[in-house]
């Protein structure tokens, strides 16, 4: 068979001598070479042409495929980014909330919400019974890692699921409520950071003490009903009063709407002083707080910095250094490295915080050996 420079085949033995528009436009010139061409199909060519179809067949099949794959690759969607999922009491967005440093940490470490990662900000809006139906939402959302910022958030999470990574943002005690085996070994999908420490609820109590030497009677608003790492920090609290010579008034506070009659009940007590204990439930409610203590005219200790903007007197507080250090826990999970290899990390740097306004207003002399010790004086 000649070689025709615009034939090719479309199958086995079967020759296409060009396309149909062209042969329309000339006829007779391709009803005679195709008449030539069925011609020279004697015995023996038919067997030629179908190996010669095959074998064409298959570069052309190799050939479709080197092209192709490019093509699929590029079809492919883009890298899936990771979803964090984070889990809090507070209401409010990213930006209005106290957790800053900690996803400022997560940008200096080159996570970008909606570029590097995908973050997906859950508030119970104060209401911890809402945990188990956020930690559900977490999982429809497909989430990679979650971030809690409470121990009912931190139980609902583990409740929910066993193998999603889950990362403790400044929790209370993870062994006591049965959140990790050990500190040094978590052990599970639970790892991060605790904000308690041997003795810091005791060493509050004792500032307190320092700062209002007359101390004798002590208002502790703390969450007892709804939250595990409130009864160790009263247990830690009422063993050091032995040792100080202060008496504990003890005020259970399931809402917001039970902070005026806890301090009602102090006055009624005759309390010199107050204190909260670590719980969301208290900085969310910084400013009632705030001005109910002040409506007292009581002294206030705080575990959290942000009372302290607020107006409270002092607080010794070790979150802020704690929130950048969970952002490195993300990225190691994220990176590869298991929850149960992770060990939780307590604080080991604290703050200081005085108010010298509000002790102004409460004709309070801090002493001076405080003073110098503080890392922050508002005035």
């Amino acid at each position: 068979m000649k070689s025709c420079p615009t034939s090719r085949f479309n199958g086995p033995g079967l020759a296409v001598l060009a396309p149909a528009a062209e042969r329309e436009r000339s006829p007779h010139k391709w009803r005679g070479q195709s008449v030539a061409v069925w011609q020279q199909l004697s015995e023996g060519a038919v067997g030629r042409m179908r190996h010669v179809g095959v074998m064409r067949l298959g570069a052309l099949f190799l050939a479709l495929v080197v092209f192709a794959l490019p093509l699929a690759t590029e079809a492919q969607p883009a890298n899936r980014i990771p979803r964090l999922c984070f889990l809090t009491f507070d209401p409010g967005t990213p930006q209005s909330s106290r957790f800053n440093p900690f996803f400022q940490g997560l940008r200096d470490l080159g996570y970008v919400d909606g570029q590097t990662i995908s973050i997906n900000y859950l508030s119970a809006a104060g209401r911890g019974e809402q945990f188990p139906a956020l930690a559900a939402d977490c999982l429809r959302l497909k989430a990679d890692i979650v971030v809690v910022t409470t121990t009912p958030a931190a139980e609902a999470a583990k409740n929910a699921t066993r193998t999603i990574p889950i990362v403790m943002h400044s929790l209370g005690d993870p062994v006591g409520t049965g959140l990790v085996a050990s500190l040094a070994r978590p052990g599970g999908n639970v790892t991060g950071t605790t904000l308690m420490a041997s003795g810091l609820a005791a060493k509050r109590l004792g500032l307190l003490k320092e700062i209002v030497p007359r101390l004798s009677r002590v208002l502790v608003l703390s969450y007892l009903s709804s939250d595990p790492i409130a009864t160790p920090q009263v247990k830690e609290l009422e063993t050091a009063a032995v040792s100080l010579g202060v008496k504990l008034l003890v005020q259970d506070i399931r809402t917001a709407d039970d902070l005026p009659a806890a301090f009602d009940a102090g006055a009624r007590e005759r309390v010199e002083g107050f204190l909260t204990t670590a719980e969301s439930i208290f900085v969310v409610q910084r400013t009632r707080v705030v001005q109910l203590a002040a409506q007292h005219r009581l002294p206030g200790m705080y575990p959290y910095r942000l009372m302290v903007d607020a107006g409270g007197l002092m607080a010794y507080d070790p979150t802020s250094d704690l929130q950048r250090r969970t952002a490195i826990y993300v990225e190691r999970i994220l990176k590869g490295a298991k929850p149960a290899d992770l060990p939780v990390e307590q604080p080991t740097k604290f703050e200081l915080i005085i108010n010298r306004k509000t002790a102004k207003a409460l004709r309070l002399t801090i002493p001076s050996s405080l003073l110098l010790r503080a890392d922050q004086i508002i005035d």
